[in-house]
């Protein structure tokens, strides 16, 4: 009876490594250890000695169906799309030719010799941009130095380019 429930547990423990503790895994080692116990690992054991290796490549698997390989290129592109437009580094804007708060974030930056980069959250490109550095909130949107700053004030501004 021991032996049955010996059996059971090490087959759950086997199973449990084969679907979900593989993942990123190509092997699973089983191993002896000196104790004798037997141990199921991805990684190879650093005492005991290695009974068996269990490889997992090219396994049988079923197509990945059309629309699933559609999505999957168009998110690619997608994301693309969206780094392509992120700034890469440097001082950002994001602004709108109606926002009354943005007029006085750009204002302000010119009056003190700041270079900028605006992006104008209007234009396809824009919105993509804003949504994906924005995390709701409003306009303007000023990126520089690490830091954010969402919206408007001289003093908020005044603070991020003084550090």
């Amino acid at each position: 009876m021991r032996t049955l429930k010996l059996i059971a547990r090490y087959s759950l423990l086997f199973a449990g490594l084969l679907v979900g503790g593989t993942a990123g895994a190509d092997n699973v080692y089983r191993s002896v250890g000196p104790d004798g116990r037997v141990t199921y690992s991805d990684h190879p054991p650093t005492t005991g000695k290695v009974q068996k290796i269990y490889s997992f490549e090219n396994l049988p698997a079923s197509p990945v169906p059309e629309s699933t390989l559609n999505f999957r290129q168009d998110a690619e592109k997608s994301m693309k799309k969206r780094l392509a437009a992120q700034p890469a580094s440097g001082t950002v804007l994001y602004s709108a030719e109606w926002c009354g708060y943005c007029r006085k974030a750009k204002a302000y930056l010119n009056n003190r010799g700041v270079a900028y980069q605006e992006i104008d959250i209007d234009t396809p490109d824009g919105k993509q941009a804003f949504s994906a550095v924005g995390r709701g909130g409003g306009i303007p949107l000023l990126i520089a130095n690490g830091q954010r700053v969402q919206g408007f004030t001289a003093a908020a501004y005044d603070a991020l380019f003084s550090r």
